[in-house]
């Protein structure tokens, strides 16, 4: 299986560029004949797992049992019943909430929200094909779920840490964590005027970026309002359609 997945994802065919031109719309508008790359929202758990993934917070390591990562409170307790011994949700620290989605604990009744928010399968029957919706949900959780959020905080620790100290250089090194390229000038520009406001809003507030920063675990480090500006617009970049989409 795995020599079969390298052959898909490393043929001509796949590595084709999802870039529309008007020759092609008219030549293959299904894409019957494969003219374009595929493109398509990334299913629940690679959504998660992109942005463990570009903040360096993954943890690689293959097998052992199950963990209970980030979970909105009461979500178990409302349809298990008394006796269950999965009646409580006890959420995992450190290295529990960062491993592969693959290992997260499933309760079938109630299965982790925020995948379940992305169209992941109950499991409580086998499903051939996943549907993909579009919902203001998703959005809500990729910029405030506690998994994201410190996922976008870790990024922007990283930017900080860079021996560089443009802004410009420090942005690219997020972008390219997430999209794989450097900002376009525009892009660079708009990213400018929002790290900006940010700047202004989180001097002028501390304890809205004290706030912020409790959120996850560990321990933000440096200058509370500069880290906060830095993890918001990581958090915003964590959102392009480029990011969450193949």
């Amino acid at each position: 299986m795995k020599r079969l997945f390298r052959t898909l994802v490393t043929s001509a065919t796949y590595r084709q560029s999802a870039r529309m031109t008007p020759e092609r719309l008219e030549r293959d508008p299904d894409n019957a004949l494969l003219s374009r790359g595929p493109r398509f929202r990334m299913d629940a758990e690679m959504v998660r797992d992109t942005a463990l993934a570009a903040s360096g917070l993954l943890v690689p390591t293959i097998g052992g049992p199950s963990v209970k990562p980030y979970q909105p409170p009461g979500v178990w307790e409302a349809v298990a019943m008394r006796e269950s011994n999965t009646h409580n949700y006890v959420q995992d620290r450190g290295d529990g909430l960062r491993r592969r989605s693959m290992y997260t604990f499933w309760k079938r009744s109630a299965p982790p929200a925020s995948m379940e928010i992305f169209d992941a399968p109950s499991r409580e029957t086998c499903a051939v094909r996943r549907e993909r919706t579009n919902t203001p949900l998703q959005a809500l959780v990729t910029l405030n779920d506690p998994q994201f959020v410190e996922a976008a905080r870790a990024l922007a620790e990283q930017a900080l840490a860079l021996e560089v100290v443009a802004d410009g250089a420090r942005m690219d090194h997020i972008m390219a964590r997430l999209t794989a390229r450097p900002l376009a000038d525009d892009e660079r520009e708009v990213c400018a005027g929002v790290l900006a406001d940010l700047r202004a809003h989180y001097a002028g507030d501390p304890d809205a970026a004290a706030s912020l920063l409790t959120v996850g675990e560990g321990a933000p480090a440096g200058d509370p309002a500069e880290l906060a500006a830095w993890t918001m617009l990581a958090n915003m970049l964590m959102n392009l359609d480029e990011v969450v989409n193949k």
